[in-house]
């Protein structure tokens, strides 16, 4: 869990930049337009389309952001689509790729012509499912939780792990528990930064810094492409790394 721990540390440090560059709110906006899709407009009866906007709320989208994508998506045929890429980025990284696309011949276009660039590999689907394990993570803000009380409630509504991070509490729990904790937390009046389903690598690789460096551009092109949603990796995030990129 470490390694993914401090990268999701790092990726709250450049949260700010990915927002200036307007991708957490595209992510935000494609995120409800296919709840909407699956489920329909009303919030209260769709769970997938409340995380969104729950998650909406935790990256301080404006609320008028929010109504307008969830009318736009009630009153257009949405097409977006959910697809993933699996590969190998060089120095046998394991990249997994989720994507909300109306275009699949665009995105594996894009995809592919990264991989090949960068002397990666695009495997097939379901080549890396021995490496990823889906779990549900919950970033909640610290301040004003006591903690022994907060993780002894947590972990009775199916907690796998709990860790401190900075100003931050990240819940890791199974898939089939994520609506439990997700009713908990409501219930509780905690504010939740982040939540969602995450591929979480069973065991990550360390490389030198600058090989480590060379991959982590990789992953960010691949973070750039319109139609990628997240990107997910197995490269260790150590703390020569995490230095070096201060």
């Amino acid at each position: 869990m470490s390694g993914h721990s401090k990268w999701s540390t790092i990726k709250r440090k450049k949260g700010a930049l990915d927002a200036k560059r307007g991708k957490i709110f595209s992510r935000i906006v494609k995120e409800i337009q296919i709840a909407v899709k699956e489920g329909g407009a009303a919030v209260e009866n769709n769970p997938r389309l409340r995380l969104a906007v729950q998650n909406a709320k935790g990256a301080n989208m404006p609320k008028e952001n929010v109504d307008r994508a969830i009318n736009k998506a009630s009153n257009e045929s949405a097409n977006l689509q959910e697809i993933t890429y699996e590969g190998y980025a060089p120095h046998g990284i394991a990249v997994f790729i989720e994507c909300l696309t109306d275009n699949n011949q665009r995105t594996v276009g894009n995809i592919r012509a990264i991989f090949n660039k960068r002397n990666g590999n695009l495997g097939t689907n379901g080549s890396l499912s021995f490496i990823f394990d889906r779990k549900g993570l919950f970033t909640v803000p610290a301040e004003g939780l006591n903690a022994e009380d907060f993780e002894l409630a947590i972990i009775d509504a199916g907690a796998e792990d709990i860790e401190r991070n900075d100003d931050v509490f990240e819940i890791t729990c199974a898939v089939e528990d994520f609506g439990s904790i997700q009713k908990k937390l409501d219930e509780m009046g905690v504010k939740v930064e982040n939540a969602r389903l995450e591929r979480i690598p069973n065991d990550t690789k360390v490389l030198d810094v600058e090989s480590a460096q060379k991959v982590l551009k990789i992953i960010e092109e691949f973070e750039d492409v319109d139609d990628v949603q997240y990107v997910y990796h197995n490269l260790e995030m150590t703390d020569e790394l995490m230095k070096a990129m201060e």
